[in-house]
């Protein structure tokens, strides 16, 4: 009887040895990826995958890193009215936006300004289920870490408003020739209103939607800082 007890026990050992070994790996990523998001708490990200790829292909790209106290806030809040309205009430994801999206037939978009920046920094572009899985599973964690401030701040650094074009500081010398310090209300509008398409829209000669979406972004930054939901950003 022990015999055959000794011999079921050898037969599971590799499953057992397996799940340890799956258990251990698994608690060694959730690890990592608590002390990568840690890191860029503090420290700026020197450059993003998309912007590594985009400045091979294009051979230079224009960006200069700006600390969030040298933007211009009507910036931020232009950002926050055209990406993500509810940026200082979510978690990470803005359950109304993907019931919204889903009841669309998802015909828009529903992320939110932390999932941007996740995929921006952490992860690559493109439409996969593990880049989404992975995006959901960090997205939470970043949030616990970062102050929404830090999230703005690096979204306005890393994000793209023209071809080789990143970040606000390179984007308000290219289209309007001031740095990001010294945006107007208007010009911050119109950066933000390119977001979506930097590719195929202009900030210094807008298209007549861009121009109607720049003066809807002005309304909502304005209604925002009116209703308290730029305060989470806002010193």
């Amino acid at each position: 009887m022990g015999r055959k007890a000794d011999e079921t026990r050898r037969r599971f050992r590799p499953i057992r040895w397996l799940l340890r070994w799956t258990a251990r790996m698994a608690g060694l990523a959730v690890m990592l990826i608590i002390a990568v998001v840690a890191f860029f708490a503090v420290f700026n990200p020197p450059f993003t995958p998309y912007i590594l790829s985009e400045g091979r292909r294009l051979g230079d790209i224009q960006r200069e890193w700006v600390d969030i106290e040298r933007i211009a806030p009507v910036m931020g809040r232009s950002v926050v009215a055209a990406e993500d309205a509810n940026f200082c009430l979510h978690w990470g994801f803005d359950v109304s936006a993907i019931r919204a999206a889903i009841a669309d037939g998802g015909n828009r978009g529903a992320s939110t300004v932390s999932q941007q920046v996740v995929k921006n920094v952490f992860l690559w572009h493109g439409r996969s289920w593990l880049r989404k899985a992975l995006e959901a599973a960090i997205t939470p964690v970043m949030e616990a870490i970062w102050p929404k401030r830090r999230i703005l701040e690096v979204y306005m650094n890393m994000v793209e408003f023209d071809e080789g074009v990143f970040g606000v500081e390179a984007a308000a010398q290219h289209y309007f020739g001031v740095s990001a310090a010294e945006l107007t209300a208007s010009q911050a509008a119109r950066l933000a209103a390119i977001l979506p398409d930097p590719k195929g829209r202009s900030a210094s000669t807008p298209s007549a939607f861009v121009t109607r979406r720049a003066a809807s972004i002005r309304d909502g930054a304005a209604t925002i800082r009116a209703d308290g939901r730029a305060a989470c950003f806002e010193s």
